[in-house]
């Protein structure tokens, strides 16, 4: 399943394209912590999915960070990002790409595009408070 139609699928199945309440419905354990360094970050620990986010992010910086950090737990679950940062050479910044299209695919539906279709990418960018290369992610759909 590709990353729009997974993004979909959950806010249909859901009915919300809220990831707070996507995951009170996976039952996947979200954490607000202070974090020093870093947003927000994602844990497969004993078979659990686990979402830290740091408390100090706007309400809307705490969606997206939600919406990204879900996106690592569909797309790159046994991958462990922080590790290959810190530790190896490896490049993770495919997997960033892939968490922030799954976000931004999560929460902008192709309804809400569609009430738009004049606009620019930094028009979009303004209107839903998302940095203009995210939007640009989403339009590539």
């Amino acid at each position: 399943m590709d990353i729009k139609k997974k993004a979909d699928y959950l806010a249909q199945k859901y009915r919300t394209r809220n990831p707070f309440e996507i995951l009170q419905g996976l039952n996947a354990i979200l954490v607000f912590v202070p974090l020093y360094g870093t947003r927000a970050f994602y844990q497969y620990f004993q078979r659990n999915n686990i979402i830290y986010i740091n408390e100090n992010l706007s309400q809307h910086e705490q969606i997206f960070e939600c919406a990204h950090e879900m996106g690592h737990m569909f797309l790159h679950r046994k991958s462990n990002a922080i590790f290959m940062d810190t530790r190896t050479c490896f490049n993770t910044n495919k997997f960033e790409i892939e968490a922030d299209t799954f976000a931004m695919d999560l929460l902008i539906g192709d309804d809400v595009l569609d009430e738009y279709p004049d606009y620019t990418s930094e028009q979009l960018s303004r209107l839903f408070g998302y940095e203009k290369r995210l939007i640009e992610l989403r339009l590539k759909q």
